[in-house]
């Protein structure tokens, strides 16, 4: 799929969490970009990967401060999660990636960048797809990256997916959220944007359905859930369940939360660490609105790239 037939697109990968994993796969992302009609900035190098690492911390930072500062470059793309940005959030001028006007896009450990971005500046960043593994698989998802372009080429972007069993309801207000436990992780700093009325999105992998329920009382007993007009849950899969589970699944669990939280829940909004995934603006305006088992949710008022 070409981006734009007019004129090529600057997109800078930066490590700022973990490294490519896969090197061959870290090539053939490059090259899937290329093919889009993009002009690829890396700033990530394999060798210089330290530890679990995509550099060391001072090089991860200069990584993003580069980029940001390319005039050639308009979008900013996390290389993979993992782990790695919580340490660089006390040495990050955001103002300073916030004044670039750059749009920064990743999800997963990149949910620490997007949350205090927001809650540092008011500028809003991208939940959205990753050079590893999103563009570098060999059989990349055609949903996932039309999903990106169209988000990101246009100042307003609606979701529609199926799902059963949610309460009707229509609501507004600004969206936010992304991996749940790195939200959780951020309960209490300044890099948790304290937000009132918001609709709050949320995913994570591999975590028992026990481990999600704790999550979100944290986020409940912290005051977040309480200030939201909304939860959506996004994808939670890779988890196993455990012969001391009794009975107690993913839908136990949400029919507990339903009856104890303060807010209405939404459930199989297509985002996560999954093939096939959207693209959400983090701090954007946004609608929800269910009617039978269809869910819409309306982007607006967020940077986008100009034709």
């Amino acid at each position: 799929m070409s981006v734009q037939a007019n004129r090529k697109i600057g997109v800078a990968i930066v490590a700022p969490s973990g490294f490519a994993v896969d090197e061959a796969g870290f090539h053939r992302g490059v090259a899937a970009l290329q093919s889009q009609g993009c002009e690829v900035h890396c700033y990530y190098d394999p060798v210089q990967k330290h530890q679990r690492f995509g550099g060391t911390d001072d090089a991860r930072i200069a990584q993003l401060y580069a980029a940001a500062e390319n005039p050639a470059v308009q979008v900013v793309l996390a290389l993979r999660g993992g782990y790695g940005l919580s340490r660089l959030l006390p040495k990050l001028d955001f103002a300073r990636l916030a004044a670039s006007g750059k749009l920064f896009v990743g999800h997963s450990d990149f949910t620490a960048f997007s949350q205090a971005l927001l809650a540092q500046t008011g500028s809003i960043s991208f939940s959205g797809p990753m050079l590893c593994d999103d563009f570098s698989r060999a059989d990349p998802s055609e949903y996932t990256q039309q999903d990106f372009w169209r988000c990101i080429t246009s100042g307003t972007h609606t979701i529609g997916w199926e799902t059963t069993g949610n309460p009707q309801i229509s609501v507004s207000g600004k969206l936010w959220g992304g991996n749940l436990s790195m939200l959780a992780s951020l309960i209490g700093t300044p890099w948790l944007p304290q937000l009132d009325g918001g609709i709050l999105f949320v995913e994570d992998i591999n975590e028992h359905p026990y481990r999600i329920e704790r999550l979100l009382l944290q986020l409940l007993h912290a005051g977040v859930l309480s200030r939201q007009k909304a939860l959506i849950l996004g994808d939670f899969s890779g988890y196993r369940r455990g012969d001391n589970d009794n009975g107690y699944d993913f839908n136990a669990m949400l029919g507990w939360l339903r009856k104890h939280l303060p807010l209405p829940i939404i459930t199989c909004l297509p985002f996560g660490h999954i093939r096939d995934k959207v693209t959400l603006p983090v701090g954007c305006d946004a609608q929800l609105e269910l009617f039978e088992n269809k869910a819409l949710l309306g982007c607006l008022h967020y940077p986008c790239l100009t034709r």
